[in-house]
């Protein structure tokens, strides 16, 4: 079988779109909860970050598990959703999104609190004593200074999104044509014994989640050598 026929395309596009959707949210989310960790002092601090850090170190399979129990059909949000609407994200392409998601929050809440707790409180009080408000400072201050490490937390996160496999088997399935992202594409093909097909999309795989690595990394170190010499990194 050739390795870049239709269905492995449609893998590719379909982890694309995945991949992108889900890092969507994993941005705007991801940088609330950095930002409220980071600068704010509340009762249960703690315990959201722990449900921010949960699915880094949990099995795959166990998170695939939390999120059938609360967004299947009969799921205490599924149940919900499914009597309202009549819907069932189950064994759709937005399960595939939604296990992203839940897998690669982590990195982005972790990435972009570090950068966040980097910035200078000193520039952040000067902004309050100017008369700004909180929201103006973060966008004027906090967002500019920490900006590189929040895009380096997204390009990870979008590089999480689209490796991600045993929570979108659970929640998704493997149906070909329909929910088959590349990793289920791979695990099909190497199971059935279509090496040549499986060669191909793990090397695609391996560039793609390599590059990302280079250019959060490229980023990451162009942060430090600006912060060490007070410049812009952009």
């Amino acid at each position: 079988m050739s390795g870049l026929d239709g269905a492995t395309l449609f893998s590719l596009r379909l982890s694309l779109q995945v991949a992108l959707t889900a890092t969507c949210f994993v941005i705007v989310i991801g940088m609330a909860a950095a930002y409220v960790l980071a600068r704010c002092d509340f009762r249960g601090r703690q315990l959201l970050d722990i449900l921010c850090t949960l699915p880094l170190v949990l099995p795959p399979s166990v998170t695939g598990y939390y999120l059938i129990i609360f967004f299947g059909r009969n799921g205490f949000l599924g149940s919900w959703i499914y009597e309202m609407t009549g819907l069932s994200i189950m064994f759709t392409w937005y399960a595939a999104v939604l296990a992203s998601f839940v897998v690669s929050l982590p990195l982005m809440v972790k990435t972009s609190r570090a950068a966040i707790e980097s910035v200078d409180v000193n520039l952040v009080n000067a902004s309050y004593s100017l008369g700004r408000s909180e929201l103006e400072t973060f966008f004027k201050v906090i967002l500019p200074l920490a900006k590189p490490g929040i895009i380096a937390g997204a390009l990870l996160s979008f590089a999480r999104a689209m490796g991600e496999f045993g929570a979108t088997l659970m929640i998704a399935g493997n149906i070909p044509g329909r929910t088959d992202t590349m990793p289920l594409a791979i695990y099909t093909s190497a199971a059935s014994g279509d090496w040549p097909r499986a060669h191909i999309m793990v090397a695609v795989f391996t560039v793609v989640s390599g590059g990302l690595l280079l250019l959060a990394n490229s980023l990451t170190a162009r942060f430090r050598k600006c912060g060490r010499n007070g410049l812009s990194p952009f």
